[in-house]
């Protein structure tokens, strides 16, 4: 019980990432129908930013989170502006080029300016760890939970509650009658992205507290098993993205668990592959007909 028990409180706190991550993936393409394959980049640089201001100019993990979430909100605006603004119209094939596009453009321009190495990610907050009924949880685990969770309570509050939210929803639903009552398009898109990113920038600087160690290609795998969360909780759906960020997070502990940790990536692929083929929409889902 107590190795089980260790391995929730591991697996939800590397859950927490995913769906933090997920959110991103699931917001996006509920609003345009786009896949945004440099959403794990831009979480990336929310790591490399907090490196940079905790290092350089001696900001506190507080300081150091918000400046990484509004630093990767403006990214994720850029992004849309010159990148996927001008193909909205163009077939989706188009635009999910371009993602991936713009995906190895930061992967290597961070590779270029800043080299390949790993580096040691600076431990803002001292490590303390607490011992309960056997089971060992540290501060840090705490918190990437406390905040992940505070996060999403915020991100569906301000789609449910906000004036902005509200027209998120309309556009989602039919972009050409939102605009007819008065709903910019251009502004609800960037907001949607501005959102989706500085959850993914939050991300980046909780899993450099977590694991002491971040690169310029850290985002690939990470944003892929998002991707993979955010299909599995339903796509488009933002309780489902954060239910799949749980699910695949306990899903690769308890992999680990059982020693077979080289297998874990093909574990989770594999249970995306059986879920669809119960539910092709996924948990939360909801089956949509397109004319053609």
């Amino acid at each position: 019980m107590q190795t089980i028990g260790q391995q929730l409180i591991n697996g939800l706190s590397l859950g927490s990432i995913y769906a933090l991550l997920a959110l991103g993936y699931t917001m996006v393409y509920g609003i345009i129908k786009l896949i945004n394959f440099a959403h794990g980049d831009i979480y990336m640089l929310g790591a490399f930013w907090g490196y940079f201001v905790i290092n350089k100019l001696h900001f506190n993990f507080l300081f150091a989170m918000l400046s990484a979430m509004l630093f990767c909100a403006l990214v994720g605006v850029i992004i849309e502006y010159f990148a996927y603004r001008p193909l909205r119209k163009s077939p989706r094939i188009t635009a999910l080029i371009t993602a991936i596009g713009v995906s190895f453009l930061l992967e290597n321009g961070m590779t270029y300016f800043f080299t390949a190495n790993t580096r040691n990610f600076p431990q803002a907050i001292q490590t303390v760890t607490y011992h309960i009924g056997g089971i060992r949880i540290s501060n840090i685990q705490l918190l990437i939970l406390g905040t992940a969770c505070l996060l999403m309570l915020l991100l569906e509050l301000i789609i449910k509650r906000t004036k902005m939210g509200k027209a998120m929803r309309a556009v989602s639903v039919d972009p050409e009658a939102a605009q007819l009552v008065g709903i910019n398009i251009n502004h609800t898109i960037s907001f949607t992205f501005a959102l989706g990113s500085a959850m993914a920038g939050a991300a980046g600087v909780l899993i450099g507290l977590y694991y002491n160690a971040i690169d310029p290609l850290m985002g690939m795998t990470p944003g892929i098993k998002a991707f993979v969360a955010a299909v599995i909780g339903g796509i488009g759906s933002v309780p489902g993205a954060s239910l799949g960020g749980f699910l695949i997070g306990l899903l690769e502990t308890a992999v680990q668990a059982v020693g077979l940790s080289a297998y874990k990536d093909a574990v989770v692929y594999f249970v995306l592959i059986v879920i669809l083929l119960v539910l092709p929409a996924g948990i939360f889902g909801k089956k949509t007909k397109e004319k053609v």
